[in-house]
């Protein structure tokens, strides 16, 4: 039978192989979005079984490893972090289901997206991108980059929703593109913020630090209780 160390580190790789599964089904599910893609979207909602799959049994991996009388810190944290993060992930696939979703509606997005709009969606990739590197590095410092981007992804929703008003009202976007559009661009904003409690957790990994999110905006991690 594999001992501790062994089993994590099989586990490690599950993880980083999920989280670039995620990565490139949330790609997919972007690139659609702007090409109107109606195949990609397809194959984006046909990949999300294997992300459940992999979610699945990358938790049945998990809890066992919790039973093994572990007493390094660093170890446990290990264990912790892997099982919050494969939540992550499989939410964050959720997301890009739902802009897959959105463009394979009958009426789909007919409508010229708003530039701002393209620039969140890549922006949130970029985010997602480093989220998993930090993760697959374990560097915090990338985590913490990740965590100062988050307020710019809030700012691009509310110029999307003002431009998004604003031709609605001009007749200038019908009512549906609207709220086809937003629901996309609140998909986003969950992935962004999924990706920063990905970043949070590589932080409590390395240096045992809580990071709090305050109304202000991000704030230094704080020492854990002792």
């Amino acid at each position: 039978m594999a001992g501790f160390d062994e089993r994590l580190s099989l586990l490690k790789q599950e993880i980083v192989a999920q989280g670039r599964r995620v990565l490139d089904l949330c790609t997919q599910a972007v690139e659609c979005c702007f090409d109107g893609d109606l195949e990609k979207a397809r194959r984006v909602v046909k990949g999300d079984e294997a992300i459940d799959a992999a979610d699945v049994a990358i938790e049945r991996a998990s809890v066992p490893l919790l039973a093994m009388g572990q007493t390094d810190e660093h170890a446990i944290r290990s264990v912790l972090t892997i099982v919050k993060v494969n939540n992550e992930l499989e939410r964050i696939a959720d997301d890009g289901v739902t802009i897959a979703e959105k463009v394979l509606e009958p009426h789909r997005f007919t409508e010229r997206l708003p530039d701002v709009f393209r620039v969140m969606a890549n922006s949130v990739l970029g985010m997602l991108r480093d989220a998993t590197r930090s993760l697959e590095r374990e560097d915090p410092e990338l985590a913490r980059q990740v965590l100062l981007f988050d307020d710019t992804v809030a700012q691009f929703k509310a110029q999307i929703l003002r431009e998004t008003e604003a031709a609605v009202a001009g007749s200038k976007a019908s009512v549906g593109f609207a709220f086809r559009l937003l629901a996309v661009t609140k998909a986003l904003e969950r992935v962004a913020d999924h990706a920063t409690n990905i970043c949070e957790q590589v932080i409590y990994l390395k240096r045992g630090l809580i990071v709090r999110h305050r109304p202000e905006g991000w704030s230094e991690p704080e020492a854990p209780i002792r």
